[in-house]
């Protein structure tokens, strides 16, 4: 929404809805001024339609936002000692110790300048002890400010919000929560944690920390996030590109279910040819955030008719997604439709059920 702002100013002020254009697609994204009509992400755009007629509906442009955001990683990583991007609008900073030698809130303040100045966004961060309260505290601090929880403050800060705040309280577990007479966090807090052990499982121990303020969970560098790849290396050297691109499609489905699976997205693809001589080139193609197939297949049979070239026997074939962040993959459906979102959600409980290989295109069967 930001970057869509900054490329059109007239936006500013307007309710403006980004998805799908068509009646069968889905809200990606909406402005606060679309979300006081009750539009919200992942709602069928006909609905929002209805919801909010006066809106600004724009497809979207998915290079355009995942510019931005290698702009934005490639700023926080040059100058923060340690980050976790985690998702294509979200980075988690880990700042222990250098108040030794900074004030916290001035370093994070100016570090946030410094992105507003390279890129023209506003930008939003919230300073506390873990990353759930900086968290909810960003989200208190949008659409363009900034606000810092110190530790003796976070209980006051966290108990009159409403529990919907909390990281990991989807619709359902609201609904439970609610049907049990707990709105604020306050209330969720004094809550016997066994009680919410019976009711909600391991996820109720965790909920209940989150809204005492409690999260262990450290700031993972964004290094660690690598790639995912797989490669195969036939029995006998072959120059049939009709097989090895079913290969390639099963390799594209195999890794890409693994990355919808983890909730994660790539936007750098990679294949890999060795020839029979061991000679092994590679190539690369930058693409918007994604994690479905019928994106990442064309792209990989684009590179591998561009990488093949000296007509000899190959060796080995290989594919790898790098660039990962975490995400859900629905960003990318400006123009799919809610059954595409559905078929892809069963197939993969299909998999979760039955093992991954019990679905695959008709072209990777054999």
């Amino acid at each position: 929404m930001s970057v869509e702002r900054l490329v059109n100013a007239e936006l500013e002020g307007k309710p403006v809805i980004i998805g799908g254009m068509s009646d069968r697609g889905v809200v990606a994204s909406c402005s606060y001024e679309a979300r006081t009509f009750g539009v919200h992400s992942a709602m069928p755009m006909k609905m929002a339609r209805l919801l909010c007629r006066d809106a600004v509906f724009i497809r979207g442009d998915m290079e355009l936002y995942s510019n931005y955001s290698h702009t934005v990683t490639d700023i926080i990583a040059e100058q923060s000692p340690l980050h976790e991007k985690a998702s294509i609008d979200e980075h988690y900073i880990d700042v222990t110790g250098m108040d030794r030698f900074f004030g916290l809130l001035k370093w994070t303040h100016e570090l946030r300048q410094t992105i507003t100045k390279n890129t023209g966004l506003p930008i939003s961060f919230g300073l506390s002890v873990n990353k759930t309260v900086s968290k909810i505290a960003t989200g208190e601090a949008k659409p363009n400010g900034e606000l810092q929880i110190p530790g003796e403050a976070v209980k006051p800060f966290l108990a009159p919000l409403s529990i919907r705040k909390i990281p990991m309280i989807g619709k359902k577990s609201y609904f439970l929560l609610r049907s049990m007479g707990i709105v604020t966090i306050d209330t969720l807090s004094q809550m016997p944690v066994e009680m919410l052990q019976r009711v909600m499982g391991k996820n109720g121990i965790v909920i209940w920390e989150k809204a005492n303020g409690i999260d262990r969970t450290p700031v993972r560098p964004y290094r660690d996030a690598k790639s995912v790849s797989t490669e195969n290396t036939f029995d006998q050297d072959s120059i049939d590109i009709v097989r090895m691109k079913e290969i390639l499609v099963k390799m594209v489905e195999k890794i890409s279910y693994e990355l919808r699976d983890k909730q994660k997205l790539t936007s750098c693809i990679t294949v890999k040819i060795r020839y029979s001589n061991f000679d092994t080139h590679t190539l690369q193609k930058k693409v918007p955030y994604t994690a479905f197939d019928h994106v990442l297949i064309p792209v990989v049979k684009e590179l591998f008719d561009r990488l093949y070239q000296r007509r000899m026997l190959i060796r080995l074939i290989g594919v790898r997604f790098s660039s990962l962040i975490s995400g859900n993959p629905q960003l990318n459906l400006f123009e799919e439709s809610t059954e595409m979102i559905n078929l892809y959600q069963a197939l993969d409980h299909v998999r979760r059920k039955y093992g991954r290989k019990i679905v695959r295109s008709g072209v990777a069967c054999t």
